[in-house]
């Protein structure tokens, strides 16, 4: 196995940049999304369940499939695999933007009104801060569900360590299949660890003090 990454270094590196970069791109885009989505909705019942419930039908898809009906329409590489990425992490970022906001205490609101804030204003600058810790929990599970999901895309020529998995188990038997397999599958744990870590130390260091208290 040390010999094989020792060879194949510069293909490793390559390909956990190709994953981390699709896995930012497609977390930017679900949070443009899914937290504007979730600010225009959080105080209507209605809209709101609509919205939730839109958003989970994405996870009851399973990601071969959803990679599979993006292909005629999309082709195959980066496009259909950022999409399948942004739609699976919306449902929780939208989720957590409503309960974030939900969450923030009547009279807090009620005397920022009462010192002549517009309702606009309030969201922006009393919400939005007080609701950030909690969105970003659902930017942290959207990382971690995407993750994975990347490594599956390269069924669709997607990037990133999907690649060695994939062909690694279309060459079993062969001297390789198992480096290629266990190699792409550490490092998209490994990946999973340090990006999990990353947001946990973005949450701390962008929530106030009294929030942390």
């Amino acid at each position: 196995m040390l010999t094989f990454w020792a060879r194949r270094w510069d293909d490793i590196l390559n390909l956990v940049l190709e994953h981390v970069t699709v896995v930012a791109v497609s977390l930017v885009i679900a949070m443009v999304i899914g937290v504007g989505v979730g600010m225009l909705v959080w105080n209507r019942p209605i809209p709101r369940s609509v919205v939730i419930a839109s958003a989970g039908v994405a996870l009851t898809i399973p990601s071969l499939a959803m990679l599979a009906v993006l292909i005629p329409p999309f082709g195959l590489g980066w496009t259909p695999t950022v999409i399948a990425l942004v739609l699976y992490s919306l449902l929780p970022i939208v989720r957590n933007t409503v309960v974030g906001l939900r969450e923030v205490p009547p009279a807090i609101m009620e005397s920022a009104k009462g010192m002549g804030m517009s309702p606009t204003t309030v969201l922006f600058q009393i919400q939005l801060p007080m609701a950030w810790p909690i969105i970003l929990t659902g930017v942290r599970v959207a990382a971690q569900l995407t993750i994975g999901i990347a490594a599956i895309a390269a069924y669709v020529a997607g990037p990133g360590l999907g690649q060695f998995i994939f062909q690694g188990l279309s060459s079993l038997g062969s001297k390789n299949a198992l480096n290629y397999a266990l190699t792409g599958t550490l490092g998209v744990v490994i990946l999973a660890l340090v990006i999990d870590a990353v947001f946990v130390s973005i949450t701390r260091s962008t929530t106030s003090r009294g929030l942390r208290a």
